[in-house]
């Protein structure tokens, strides 16, 4: 499977570009907003990719973080989601939006893509409001370095990952660290430490959302 691409952007479509890599054009399907703040033609351009086969069809969706690929795949997994209809949720509200949205279980603002009714938006609000602070935590793993001696307490770690979720999904570091500090209170010590994570992501980005 193809993972990841780097090439020339060769050619830019209202749905999608074709990057040019070492000779051979990659038809790639990507967000609205990704799309329209392309670099020029003739630019190098490093892509995730997320390929989907079918006996008729290789279709490659082309992310610039990963965190936007994470998302995609879990928007894919809600009954009626399709790939060219996350590929419209994530161009409508952005990582920030579908992050916030699912925290919150906010359906309206799923309902603002077009292609998406309030039943279908309910159910997007639902299905990821528990998936996307697991997310969130799982990305902060990955990108976590080692701990400073002597090691963390769990509850340090936990504040540690939460806010470096907040980060790869785009927010300040001040900002996000000023949420989770309000987040954290009222969150039950007894919780697991997946569980806190999974908690001060979600109240972080209710603290976040305008």
């Amino acid at each position: 499977m193809i993972a990841r691409l780097k090439g020339i952007v060769d050619v830019i479509r209202s749905d999608s570009l074709i990057l040019d890599v070492n000779g051979v054009g990659y038809l790639v399907y990507c967000a609205s907003n990704f799309l329209g703040s392309l670099p020029p033609l003739g630019s190098p351009l490093s892509l995730y990719i997320e390929t989907h086969v079918r006996e008729d069809a290789i279709t490659l969706f082309g992310f610039e973080q990963e965190v936007e690929r994470e998302w995609f795949r879990l928007l894919t997994t809600v009954q009626g989601v399709g790939a060219k209809l996350a590929l419209a949720i994530l161009g409508a509200l952005g990582v920030e939006g579908v992050a916030r949205a699912a925290a919150m279980q906010d359906s309206n603002a799923f309902a603002r893509t077009s292609g998406v009714g309030p039943k279908l938006a309910g159910r997007i609000a639902n299905d990821l409001r528990d998936k996307g602070p697991a997310l969130g935590a799982g990305l902060a793993r990955k990108s976590s370095g080692p701990l400073d001696p002597p090691a963390a307490t769990q509850d340090q770690q936990a504040l540690r990952d939460a806010l470096s979720a907040l980060i790869n999904l785009g927010y300040k570091e001040p900002d996000a660290s000023a949420a989770i500090g309000r987040a954290r209170h009222g969150i039950n010590p007894a919780l697991t430490p997946e569980a806190m994570v999974a908690e001060l992501i979600r109240g972080g980005l209710r603290e976040l959302a305008p």
